[in-house]
């Protein structure tokens, strides 16, 4: 690969990179990193990958209006070029490839079928995200490291294993689903079971009444019939006994012919209509007479017992009157006690006064607490958010609260927690320029208590957490370079370190490390002027209104660059409490409580109590008195009042009186009344039985008789027909039995509510659905096992080889380790081998041989611990040879020596092996003594205003003249 610039730091440049390792040295400010830049938009990655800025258009030089990056990568067949164009303003990319016109999607294609993945931290490791290596999941690490070295579609298995592990949840949440759902309906179909065994038992019931009701005039008719039988019987037993009885009265009887001959005749065919019931309703009627009569002698008994209780009770009330009238007059007792009460209102008048003047204190106190629980409400809400952002740091807090004691100096709680803004809209500010890192940090005024506090909640509780230890010398109140005033003229209000409060310590930490005092922070002026600010002496870092700029000198040139990236809102600063605030008020409300224990004023206000106390009882006694003696002058009024309406009630009362023997004798009148009605209707029913017993009772019998024949059996072939004899036969033969049965179903089917043919369908309909999802779940249990076996194959596909790759990739890495008298392993790591999400790759490292292996983390090791782990990963997978190159930037800065010199021999060894490779080290400095390799190829890169161009560079005139140089 080699690279054309055009960029933020070169008006013109051209790198020819070695097939092998590249070092790429020279002093900061140079532009190495330009070149990685360059490398990464070049071959169309994103700038946040690069971490210096949102917008590809900073990264063109300052005064450029546009600039661009040409890449020729090696490719079997013919090499690929690619060319991006970048406009300043306006941030647009104009593509080329191979000298034709493209789109970016054009050449992302292009770049990803070299296997080229500059987003991959272990192919690709600008400086600014040497840090984010360590803080890599273990899922991360083991999606980039198969990215970047194994097989095209191992990566593809893995994707494939997930969404198979998705979709296999799916099913089994699924088959859950609807085992859980075929249960309830189980359980349900069982309880309309019982509701489907009583229908049926009252359906039984029914049948049985139904039959009952069709037997019932069978039964009828049987002793209907039995009777008319028997009617005959007698009937012709009447004819004989009538025709005896004729043949003897015959004379008599022609006798009674002649006189009746020679009477006027008479219609003895005239029937008397009154029916034999007409006298019952007179009885009945006696019968209310009567009682209507009782009902009065009752009403008028209540009346004279009500008359009774109230003569009683007059009496009674009389008496209390009588009582009540040989007490003395209380008034005089009244007055004397209201004067009493007056004097005691006096005396509370002035204990009073001294109450309002503690009211007064009672409720400063509340104010105060108030501002205290306010206070604490609003830390509670940070600490939430740390809380949310990151629980181990929130742990920790939680732990050193209660454990403080065990500390010789000042400990300081995370500075997010302790720096207050003076004004919230300046938050912004201060939290770009503080990175997290350091705001979540707890801040130490001694190294002692911080690595006693490191042991604990890092090795002992495996908590991720930072710590600082403040600078001896304290820098909190240094001044700053230049008078905020003289910077006015251009927009500049304030210096970072006049927007917030923080403790001493952890001021003198900003100022030292982050140099807050020399921060300026501007206005829109300050943006508008920026090209003639950035000229101005000491300021290195500066703000505007919604941005951070960044400018730097080289050291060689003085030529100045400018980097400016977005400032973003504030998460956690924004929320403000003033703990020192909060500390002293708390102490001052110590003082004061222990001064009012031990003061005077304790007393006064102890013999305040007891005297308040001492009016307050005798108040109460002289109240219950006169409230006595007021009761007792307006008893008699009460008792007055009551006989009189007591007695106004007795006189109505008696007037109202009933005069029981005028209604005896009006109740005697009307019943004897209804016995004369009834006299004459016996008298004249008499009369006209005579005439009927003599003409009609033979004839009537006949036709009764028969009428009763052709009903029953009208009503025998309508209900009879159809039906067995052998049902009839189980049922009861009388009328009586019959009805008793009859009551007896019924009742027993009444018991037998809210049921109906619904419950049957409902039921068999269920029952139907319930064999039907038996059925479904049968399929689906087939189909989730025959998925899983699809699975298990797609994970041999995957894991063997890459179990097997990670395997490689651990020999290589213990190797490095032990070459370096230190220990690292790599391994395969996860908790469950079925969730595939879940799969990571392990580094555990060792640099102490006192110590044990521990896991890479952002915050176990120290920083030159991690880059040493960081870089000799990267070196195992060199070796791998998957990508076509790989890029670290500056991660040998904070190494020590020996642990610098040792990486950069293995380094050396791997990248320069035939079979690796193309691999880019940026550094900005090199040890002495390091041994090369004839296969590395070293690129100084060098700037500055007295350079010479490349085509005027003799290297070896440049090396003759050194050695020919003379040291004295």
């Amino acid at each position: 690969m080699c690279a054309l610039l055009s960029d933020r730091t070169y008006d013109f440049i051209v790198v020819h990179p070695g097939p092998n390792l590249n070092m790429i040295v020279g002093a900061n400010g140079t532009g190495k990193s330009s070149i990685v830049c360059a490398i990464c938009l070049g071959l169309a990655g994103k700038t946040s990958l690069l971490g210096r800025g949102d917008k590809v258009g900073i990264y063109v030089k300052n005064g450029c209006s546009k600039g661009y990056i040409e890449i020729e990568l090696y490719k079997i067949g013919g090499n690929v070029v690619i060319k991006r164009e970048i406009i300043r303003e306006t941030n647009q990319s104009h593509w080329m490839l191979n000298g034709k016109q493209c789109n970016q999607k054009t050449v992302e294609e292009e770049v990803k079928a070299l296997r080229i993945q500059v987003s991959n931290l272990c192919q690709f490791l600008p400086q600014e995200k040497v840090g984010e290596f360590a803080k890599m999941s273990k899922i991360e690490l083991l999606e980039a490291t198969e990215k970047s070295v194994g097989p095209p579609e191992m990566y593809e298995y893995h994707c494939e294993l997930k969404n198979f592990r998705i979709k296999e949840r799916e099913l089994e949440n699924a088959l859950k689903e609807k085992d859980s759902f075929l249960e309830k309906a189980k359980q349900r179909h069982e309880r309309n079971k019982y509701d489907v065994n009583r229908y049926y038992e009252k359906k039984r019931h029914l049948d049985v009444i139904e039959l009952l009701e069709k037997k019932k005039p069978w039964v009828e008719y049987e002793t209907t019939r039995k009777e008319l039988e028997a009617v005959k019987k007698e009937r012709e037993e009447a004819k004989k006994r009538l025709s005896v009885l004729k043949q003897a009265q015959a004379p008599l009887i022609r006798k009674i012919q002649l006189i009746e001959d020679q009477l006027k005749p008479t219609d003895a065919q005239i029937k008397v209509k009154v029916p034999h019931t007409t006298i019952d309703p007179h009885d009945y009627f006696i019968i209310g007479i009567k009682q209507a009569l009782r009902l009065k002698e009752e009403e008028e008994k209540e009346h004279q017992k009500r008359i009774s209780n109230t003569k009683r009770i007059i009496d009674g009330l009389k008496a209390d009157l009588s009582k009540v009238g040989d007490q003395p007059d209380v008034a005089e007792q009244i007055s004397s006690i209201n004067a009493e009460l007056r004097r005691i209102q006096e005396d509370r008048a002035k204990l009073d006064d001294k109450a309002d003047l503690r009211r007064e204190k009672d409720n400063l106190n509340a104010q105060n607490f108030s501002f205290l629980n306010d206070m604490d409400n609003t830390i509670h809400v940070k600490e939430d958010k740390l809380r949310s952002r990151h629980k181990d740091t929130y742990t920790a807090v939680q732990w050193l609260r209660q454990n403080k004691h065990l500390f010789k100096g000042n400990v300081y709680e995370p500075m997010m927690l302790v720096i207050n803004m003076k004004d919230s809209q300046f938050a912004k500010y201060v939290e770009t320029h503080i990175s997290f890192h350091d705001l979540r940090a707890f801040v130490f005024q001694r190294k002692d208590d911080m690595e006693k506090f490191m042991t604990e909640v890092r090795d002992n509780q495996n908590l991720r957490v930072n710590s600082i230890c403040a600078p001896e010398a304290s820098f909190a109140k240094q001044p700053s370079s230049r008078h905020i005033e003289s910077l006015r003229r251009f927009g500049f209000f304030s210096y970072l370190r006049e927007m917030f409060d923080a403790p001493e310590e952890v001021m003198s930490y900003l100022c030292q490390q982050y140099k807050v005092h020399d921060v300026p922070v501007g206005d829109n002026r300050t943006k508008t002027m920026i090209k003639t600010v950035i000229e101005e002496p000491y300021i290195r870092i500066l703000y505007t209104t919604d941005e951070r700029y960044t400018v730097k000198k080289s050291l060689y040139s003085n030529k100045v660059s400018t980097s400016n990236s977005a400032v973003q809102p504030s998460q956690y600063l924004i929320i403000n409490v003033d703990a020192e605030e909060k500390r002293q008020l708390e102490q001052q409300l110590e003082v004061r409580d222990s001064r009012q224990t031990l003061s005077a004023a304790s007393l006064l206000d102890f013999f305040y109590e007891v005297l308040k106390h001492f009016l307050d009882h005798h108040e109460n006694k002289l109240l219950v008195e006169k409230k006595r003696l007021s009761e007792l002058k307006g008893k008699r009024r009460q008792l007055e009042q009551k006989i009189r309406t007591k007695e106004d009630s007795l006189k109505q009362m008696e007037q109202n009186v009933i005069d029981m023997k005028k209604v005896e004798e009006d109740t005697k009148k009307k019943v004897d009344a209804v016995h004369s009605q009834k006299v004459a209707i016996v008298t004249a029913l008499m009369a006209q039985m005579k005439v009927r017993i003599i003409i009609t009772v033979p004839l009537k019998w006949v036709n009764q008789c028969f009428d009763v024949f052709l009903e029953v059996k009208q009503t025998f072939l309508k209900c009879v027909y159809g039906l067995s004899l052998q049902a009839f036969t189980k049922l009861p033969d009388t009328p009586d039995e019959i009805d008793a049965m009859l009551n007896e179903e019924r009742s027993k089917a009444d018991c037998f509510t809210g049921l109906n043919e619904n419950v049957v369908s409902e039921y068999n309909k269920r029952e139907q659905e319930i064999k039907h999802l038996e059925k479904e779940q049968e399929e689906r249990v087939t189909a989730l096992n025959t998925y899983r076996q699809n699975i298990s194959q797609a994970k041999e596909r995957w894991l063997n080889p890459l179990k097997q790759l990670v395997e490689q990739i651990n020999e290589k890495f213990s190797e490095f380790f032990r070459s370096m008298q230190c220990a690292g392993e790599v391994d395969l790591h996860s908790d469950n081998e079925e969730e595939y999400d879940k799969f990571g790759i392990r580094i555990r490292v060792k640099f102490h041989r006192s110590t044990h292996l521990h896991e890479l983390t952002a915050h176990h090791q120290s920083g030159g611990e991690r880059s040493v782990s960081t870089m000799l990963y990267l070196m195992a997978l060199q070796e791998l040879n998957r990508c076509p190159f790989r890029v670290v930037d500056e991660i040998n800065q904070g190494m020590d020596p020996i642990n610098e010199r040792r990486v950069f021999d293995i380094v050396v060894s791997t990248a320069c092996k035939k079979t690796t490779s193309q691999y880019f080290f940026i550094t900005p400095k090199l040890l002495q003594n390091l041994k090369y390799d004839e296969k590395m190829t070293v690129l100084c890169v060098h700037n500055g205003i007295h350079m010479l161009t490349s085509n005027q560079w003799d290297t070896k005139a440049f090396i003759q003249r050194r050695l020919n140089f003379t040291f004295f």
